[in-house]
């Protein structure tokens, strides 16, 4: 207790509250939820706010509002959502999002893209668009089409990554390569 009535003694009645406050934090068994600050601050009962403080902030001094978990401004015009709103979207009020298309979740951080993304792909929203973001083998809307770097030749569509699928009488990873028999070589020769 010495140490609370040294206080009391020295800094006299106006700092008596902050001093009790500390006393209490310092002696006192720490409670299982965090606690808030304290902070003195000179509430003027009489204090005019022009404009009026917003979102039920309250006029503690002439033009000086105290602003509630959520707002924040001069006046508490600013709402705040935290965490930020993410992927663009927009702060309504605290804790409340409102999402672009293609985006949802609390916070708009959860992105969807329509029909989904397909091989490994990934949806993502980047500068306003959502869209698969597909890995190197693959590409399309919906990474839906392989990539074949080779290419395929002779009329050959390509099926999964760099396979090609050949039509009759073609092979190869390209479908370069003739599987003429000899019965059609004898035949395309004497064709004229």
């Amino acid at each position: 207790m010495d140490g609370f009535s040294s206080c009391f003694k020295s800094r006299g009645m106006l700092l008596f509250l902050v001093c009790f406050l500390c006393f209490l934090e310092i002696n006192e068994a720490k409670p299982k939820t965090p606690r808030g600050v304290a902070i003195p601050f000179v509430f003027d009962s009489k204090a005019v706010c022009e404009p009026p403080c917003q979102h039920a902030g309250i006029c503690i001094r002439n033009n000086t509002c105290f602003c509630f978990k959520g707002y924040e401004g001069d006046h508490c015009q600013y709402v705040n959502c935290y965490p930020k709103c993410k992927n663009g979207g927009e702060c309504l009020r605290p804790g409340k999002c409102r999402c672009p298309k293609g985006t949802g979740g609390k916070y708009c951080h959860e992105v969807t893209c329509d029909g989904g993304c397909w091989n490994g792909g990934e949806c993502i929203h980047m500068n306003g668009i959502v869209k698969c973001l597909c890995t190197s083998s693959w590409t399309g809307s919906k990474c839906q089409d392989a990539i074949c770097p080779q290419g395929c030749r002779n009329g050959g569509s390509c099926v999964a990554p760099g396979i090609c699928s050949c039509p009759e009488g073609w092979i190869g990873g390209a479908c370069h390569i003739g599987t003429f028999s000899s019965k059609d070589f004898m035949s395309f020769t004497y064709t004229i």
